[in-house]
């Protein structure tokens, strides 16, 4: 059974239409990269994926949406708040509890934050607030993480080991990405974005980046 299917989809915001008869499958497992210009409509995309799937999925926006005057293991604890009630949410953000505490510092430690558990987010790096963003979206129970350019603020290794990760933590995963080279490293379809439409969908394997290029000249044609 598909996790999720869109049939000739139109979306935008503010009254302006970005995405326009969009048809998509996609299944459980899969690693896709949207890649395409700025502007193309990935993120639109992305954000009507999201509000499909639901709690089933756990979102990485692209400005990370980390609450500043809370530390990092509450920013991370938001990831499950939906499972909890709101007397233990409220307890957590006077009083962490032990056990919840250890479980989101088992998330951290891959992600070399486990000696920022208790610092404020707005005193990290931009590489520690991004990974920070991740472990919240690892944390979250849904085997499906939407991201949108999750690793803009970090370098090369760093991006490495942030979409290893995802692969390795998260069933399916769902990116739009910048770095057509990591597109293709770490995702196994590739769907190319230009005009608010969808003028490429193909496995990487094989690809090289610069298959990618007329996703990017004004005026190029796509045949695949």
């Amino acid at each position: 059974m598909s996790l999720l299917e869109l049939r000739g989809e139109s979306a935008g915001y503010n009254g302006k239409s970005i995405l326009r008869d969009v048809s998509l499958k996609i299944e459980p497992g899969e690693r896709i990269a949207f890649v395409g210009e700025s502007g193309a409509g990935k993120s639109t995309l992305l954000r009507l994926l999201y509000g499909r799937l639901g709690n089933t999925a756990a979102l990485m926006p692209q400005d990370s949406a980390l609450v500043q005057s809370l530390s990092v293991f509450h920013n991370v604890y938001m990831g499950r708040l939906h499972q909890c009630s709101v007397w233990r949410n409220l307890r957590n953000l006077l009083f962490p509890a032990a056990t919840d505490i250890e479980e989101v510092r088992k998330v951290l430690t891959p992600l070399r934050l486990e000696e920022k558990l208790f610092s404020n987010v707005g005193q990290l790096s931009g590489g520690q607030y991004q990974r920070t963003a991740l472990a919240r979206a690892l944390y979250h129970p849904g085997r499906v993480i939407v991201a949108d350019e999750p690793v803009s603020s970090v370098d090369e290794h760093q991006a490495s080991e942030i979409l290893s990760t995802m692969n390795c933590e998260k069933e399916t995963v769902l990116l739009a990405m910048h770095d057509r080279a990591l597109a293709l490293e770490f995702a196994n379809r590739i769907i190319g974005i230009r005009d608010g439409g969808i003028v490429m969908d193909t496995p990487s394997a094989g690809m090289t980046p610069e298959d990618l290029d007329e996703l990017y000249l004004a005026g190029g044609m796509i045949t695949a």
